[in-house]
């Protein structure tokens, strides 16, 4: 059994989004994305489908074009090789569910080039 917490060791990175891994699994990658209020990640896509977990706060989320309001306790599931952007409208935190063939390094690329 694997273990791990939204909430412990939580840390705001004051000029991009924090990126963490908290699982790393025989099936998937569960990530911790911590945004402060007016944070964004530009638009990025993914090789692989992803599911968002809003667990704290309101993102805007943008595909193809269209936002989309993500409030606290909202998911959404997004197929690869989807355009896709995120802003904080407010302090966030987010769970992102990686394929495992997936790279944790490149959801932090996208964060540092933000």
């Amino acid at each position: 059994m694997k273990t791990a917490s939204l909430l412990k060791n939580l840390e705001y990175n004051d000029t991009k989004p924090a990126v963490q891994v908290l699982m790393d699994t025989d099936s998937s990658k569960e990530i911790r994305i911590a945004m402060k209020k007016g944070q964004v990640m530009k638009e990025h896509k993914t090789p692989y489908p992803i599911v968002v977990e809003l667990f704290e706060g309101i993102i805007s989320f943008g595909v193809n074009g269209q936002v989309h309001k993500i409030e606290k306790g909202d998911m959404l599931s997004l197929e690869g090789n989807i355009p896709h952007d995120l802003k904080a409208e407010e302090d966030s935190i987010v769970r992102l569910s990686l394929s495992k063939s997936d790279s944790a390094e490149r959801v932090k690329g996208v964060a540092e080039g933000s």
